[in-house]
């Protein structure tokens, strides 16, 4: 996805990698203020990064994948809180969004696997997961192994969104490789890739103090015309879905929007209940390329030519 930004003079524009993508952060600001805000919103994409990569050995993720299965784990407030949402998503969705899949995705080849693991899917996070109340984790069964790469991108947007609201910028857009928030008065334009070819785009959507973010086949120009698997895994089936070649999802936080549309690429629009309670919209491309799109974000697209 890429924004068009309002029309103004005054902007600060950063792109840092970050969260395995390009973190890019548009304010519409100027002087020592507006770069100090962006200084701080990085900060924190980073140390999003740092408690919750699957991959570093000293993340909260990697120590309770080590030992919540033994003892209670302690973790930073936001592992916290992201773990909150995303066993509040497990149980609304009837156990379809599970960030308990980390055996599922290893086996498939799209996640290291560590010695020890077992090639199983994890039991549903409400199950298998305790959050204690002096802010600690622990897993009840030994075989569960999480992975949060299905909702702490959008999570890392909107710390950084709320960082340069602590510096009282009020209008400009984070964007970590299509997971997006925008924000202020004036309505920005996002333009969606078509998910069966990025070079492609499919539509527009007009976006105001709401996030977006889009799950699709894993492309790479310099292999093959075509797109790969999705990294996104059904429980059901411990396979990626195939009815869907990509999701857009619109939400009030960006966490929401970026883990509702693993659920969607799953549900498709019998998804239609949950995006309502979550007060989301959804865009379906099906690999043949056609589009479906529930009613509550039908009214702010344009389809492209």
């Amino acid at each position: 996805m890429a924004a068009a930004s309002s029309k103004t003079n005054a902007k600060v524009r950063r792109a840092r990698p970050l969260l395995g993508t390009f973190v890019e952060i548009e304010v519409v600001a100027a002087g020592a203020q507006a770069d100090a805000a962006v200084e701080a919103a990085f900060a924190d994409v980073a140390e999003v990064h740092r408690l919750m990569s699957f991959h570093e050995a000293d993340s909260d993720v990697s120590r309770l994948n080590r030992e919540a299965r033994v003892r209670p784990v302690v973790v930073h407030d936001w592992t916290y809180q992201v773990l909150q949402a995303a066993i509040e998503l497990n149980r609304r969705s009837g156990g379809v969004f599970d960030i308990a899949v980390a055996p599922a995705l290893q086996a498939k080849g799209l996640l290291p696997r560590s010695d020890g693991d077992a090639v199983i899917a994890g039991a549903p996070p409400h199950q298998g997961i305790e959050l204690l109340a002096d802010g600690t984790v622990r897993f009840r069964t030994p075989e569960v192994r999480i992975d949060l790469g299905g909702i702490a991108k959008g999570f890392a947007v909107d710390r950084a969104r709320e960082a340069l609201g602590r510096f009282g910028i009020a209008s400009g857009i984070v964007n970590a490789g299509g997971d997006m928030h925008v924000f202020g008065d004036v309505p920005q334009t996002v333009h969606v890739r078509d998910p069966r070819d990025p070079r492609r785009l499919i539509c527009s959507i007009m976006l105001a103090n709401e996030a977006l973010a889009s799950t699709a086949r894993r492309f790479d120009p310099f292999q093959s015309a075509g797109t790969d698997d999705t990294a996104v895994i059904d429980p059901a089936t411990s396979n990626p879905p195939t009815a869907f070649a990509g999701a857009t999802v619109r939400a009030p936080s960006c966490m929401i929007a970026d883990a509702l549309t693993k659920v969607v690429m799953i549900l498709g629009t019998d998804a239609g209940d949950l995006l309502a309670q979550y007060g989301a919209g959804a865009l379906l491309v099906s690999p043949g390329g056609d589009v479906q799109i529930t009613p509550n974000l039908s009214d702010s697209i344009n389809r492209a030519a």
